[in-house]
């Protein structure tokens, strides 16, 4: 069953461009936008990749929902009472991955996502890191076991990709897929291929 609306964490790994394309696909897709959590090392990454200040991140950001920073929890996401239908951490860091798995509510973002997993509803989380060592995987493992879904940030070349955008929309896809969103945004495996 496809999820209605939908939390985002952007958190300090790799990747804050996947954020920004997943969330103008899921406007486009109808996704209500409930909330936008921003962590300090999703900051520092968006000006090293992208060349975006804080403020410019913000602006960015406020035009698809509500922005709140990894550190206010009086937001309405801090609540098991104002859990949208799912929730994504895209990217998502190692530390927010641990913090997740191992119930520490020390963040907005881990706050947020142990009250979706609590309510039983569908958390995507998108890693990007290698290589992964046992603690990493060990904590994937958990999170997996209590009911998340791992959407890994990783190439595909059968969508024949032609630049970076189709990478990023292959990672954007994917994680609308878990969550029962049909879109178009990759080109999906089928007979139509010539491999």
């Amino acid at each position: 069953m496809a999820v209605k609306s939908i939390s985002v964490a952007i958190t300090g790994s790799s990747g804050v461009r996947v954020a920004l394309r997943f969330l103008e696909v899921s406007r486009s897709a109808g996704l209500e936008l409930r909330g936008i959590i921003v962590s300090d090392g999703a900051f520092n990454v968006a000006l090293h990749e992208e060349g975006l200040d804080r403020e410019e991140l913000l602006d960015i950001l406020s035009r698809y929902s509500k922005v709140y920073t990894d550190h206010q929890f009086e937001a309405p996401l801090a609540s098991s009472s104002n859990q949208p239908d799912g929730m994504v951490v895209v990217p998502a860091s190692i530390k927010t991955i641990g913090l997740i798995a191992n119930g520490i509510p020390s963040t907005l973002t881990s706050r947020a996502a142990l009250a979706i997993l609590r309510l039983g509803r569908r958390l995507v989380v998108a890693p990007r890191e290698t290589p992964l060592g046992v603690a990493e995987l060990s904590n994937m493992l958990r999170l997996a076991r209590m009911g998340a879904l791992i959407v890994p940030m990783t190439l595909a070349f059968y969508i024949k990709p032609k630049s970076v955008d189709d990478l990023v929309d292959f990672v954007v896809g994917k994680i609308l897929d878990v969550l029962g969103v049909e879109t178009s945004v990759y080109r999906r495996w089928g007979y139509e291929h010539d491999m």
